[in-house]
């Protein structure tokens, strides 16, 4: 295989009029595995993973409008929602040319990942969750307390404790927390420190609070992404740091409840777990895809 096929490009696409940056890398005729970022990174976030996983898949990575390299209009020219999201990450795929395709979610990737398989669940041929939830009790408590304050009331005070996830000092805490010192040492500042030049430019207050504000749709959707589940038995991997306040190991486990069969793995990490353990994802992917997945064009 050339190195040019297992090299990651770095390119870009229009949907609607907006530039949608992605990172690509792998054959053009391998199967397909998409990849969608959180809150509040981009597809830097696969950096580590994609060089691992491009001898055998075709591997892409859009960042979200909004985010990372991706076009970021004005909150006043765009309506900056989760279904939103999703539909212009249906039309990436469609200009793409992408029929059918494994999904990894991770945070904000989650919602939008579900929402394109409740809509087109026919592209979907397994998914690989990360701290990516669709239970509620997969919402730490304290981490989401001022998240659901904003949803019922947005005012300056509602704002005030949301707006700071997108600090450095917030930001870096979401890539930190539960974190065990043996791997401590591992976390690259580079990371947070990518994330918070991007958050702190001209527009995104407005951008990520609003997007923030519209997180209570998508656990109105839950039952219905549970559903789907139940009802596609999608093959579905959940590898998880274990440490991650956000999104709390009972939100990885829960997927046995509607997929009996789903394969659970709980990392000793927290909620980037690819910062740290990227390697054992890669493999446990591997294993998954080609054991559970029809991954036939």
């Amino acid at each position: 295989m050339t190195n040019a096929v297992l090299s990651v490009h770095h390119c870009t696409a229009t949907v609607r009029g907006h530039e949608i940056a992605y990172r690509e890398a792998g054959p053009a005729d391998a199967p397909v595995l998409l990849l969608l970022h959180g809150f509040p990174t981009s597809s830097h976030m696969f950096r580590d993973l994609i060089p691992l996983l491009a001898d055998r898949y075709r591997l892409i990575a859009p960042d979200h409008l909004g985010f990372g390299r991706s076009a970021a209009p004005d909150a006043a020219d765009f309506s900056y929602t989760f279904a939103e999201l999703a539909e212009l990450t249906s039309e990436f795929t469609e200009a793409l040319g992408l029929e059918r395709f494994a999904l990894y979610v991770q945070d904000y990737g989650s919602p939008i990942g579900l929402r394109l398989a409740l809509a087109h669940p026919e592209r979907i041929t397994a998914i690989v969750t990360q701290n990516g939830n669709a239970y509620e009790e997969g919402l730490g408590a304290e981490a989401w307390a001022p998240v659901f304050a904003l949803i019922e009331e947005r005012t300056p005070e509602t704002e005030a404790p949301v707006r700071a996830l997108r600090s450095p000092d917030g930001i870096r805490w979401q890539y930190e927390t539960g974190v065990p010192a043996a791997y401590r040492d591992l976390l690259s500042p580079d990371a947070w420190h990518h994330d918070a030049a991007l958050m702190a430019r001209e527009g995104q207050d407005d951008i990520q609070l609003g997007l923030i504000a519209d997180y209570g749709s998508n656990v109105a959707l839950y039952p219905a992404f549970q559903e789907y589940l139940r009802t596609s038995r999608v093959p579905l991997l959940a590898v998880w740091g274990e440490g991650d306040e956000i999104f709390v190991p009972a939100g990885a486990e829960a997927f046995r409840r509607d997929l009996p069969d789903a394969e659970i793995h709980l990392l000793p990490t927290g909620h980037f777990a690819l910062e740290t353990h990227a390697p054992a994802i890669a493999e446990l992917i591997g294993d998954f895809l080609a054991r559970r997945a029809d991954l036939r064009p």
